[in-house]
């Protein structure tokens, strides 16, 4: 019988080592595109740096009460979790302000988490609305 996929888990989470890496957090705003061409530069200038992306922080804004206006910035944070899953980074992190119609906004952003969950990218939510876990 084969080991459980925890239990291969934790077993290759043992044999890891540390890097002489430095952990960065990276500003959504900062990133000129989130095109793979843009980002896999991104990554290898990075490394070289001798850098290692563990946080995107995007800045999302929920303040209008519209569905389409919804869609269109769950839409930007979508493409910014497959940046972060590019990059390697290991969270995700979305902060908004006022949110107009969080009836709205929570299950949009529930399914960015999911999104993230499936990547390995973690998915953090810092603001008015949370979501159930």
């Amino acid at each position: 019988m084969s080991a459980t996929p925890s239990a291969n888990v934790e077993r290759t989470i043992e044999q890891c080592r540390p890097e002489d890496l430095q952990p960065v957090s990276l500003d959504a705003q900062a990133l000129d595109s989130t095109a793979p061409e843009y980002l896999r530069d991104l990554k290898h200038e990075l490394t070289e740096s001798g850098y290692v992306p563990s946080v995107l922080t995007v800045r999302a804004c929920f303040d209008e009460d519209c569905s389409l206006e919804t869609q269109r910035e769950v839409d930007r944070v979508r493409g910014f979790v497959r940046a972060a899953a590019f990059l390697g980074a290991a969270r995700i992190t979305v902060e908004c302000g006022d949110v107009a119609d969080a009836d709205k906004v929570e299950p949009a952003l529930s399914a960015c988490a999911e999104r993230a969950r499936r990547e390995g990218v973690g998915f953090e939510l810092d603001g008015p609305i949370s979501l159930d876990d």
